[in-house]
Parts: C-alpha cells; sequence; structure tokens
C-alpha cells in the first residue's frame, strides 16, 4: 500500500504500525510516531493500524546543545 512518511511516499505491505516501522527499518530505534497528524505511543503500535494513504511522521530524538 501506499503511505507517506515523513513527507515521502513510500510503498509497505504491513497492516500494523509496528511492522511498518520494522519494514521501514527503525526497529527498537526509540522514535515518536504520528498518523495523520495523531500522536501514537510506543504502547499502541502493535494494535494501531495503517492505511493506504496515511500520512505517517517519525521523530527521533536529537542530542546537542
Amino acid at each position: 500500500m501506499k503511505i507517506s512518511v515523513n513527507g515521502d511516499p513510500h510503498e509497505v505491505t504491513s497492516e500494523r504500525l509496528s511492522a511498518v516501522l520494522d519494514e521501514l527499518g527503525y526497529g527498537a530505534a526509540k522514535v515518536a510516531t504520528a498518523i495523520n497528524e495523531a500522536f501514537v505511543p510506543t504502547s499502541q503500535r502493535t494494535t494501531t493500524p495503517v492505511r493506504e494513504g496515511d500520512r505517517l511522521e517519525i521523530v527521533a530524538p536529537r542530542q546537542g546543545g
């Protein structure tokens, strides 16, 4: 299915957010996620569906000052 990841088009086969993150190579990375501008907590990723046309945002924490 076609989705947008951080504004870029991607084709994925998984239908749950946790599996999509694995498919995109994020695996166990510490990231924040949102689908269609709605924050998705880590605890809800295995049950959160990803659908055709969804807009996924993935943000990784950064260090520095």
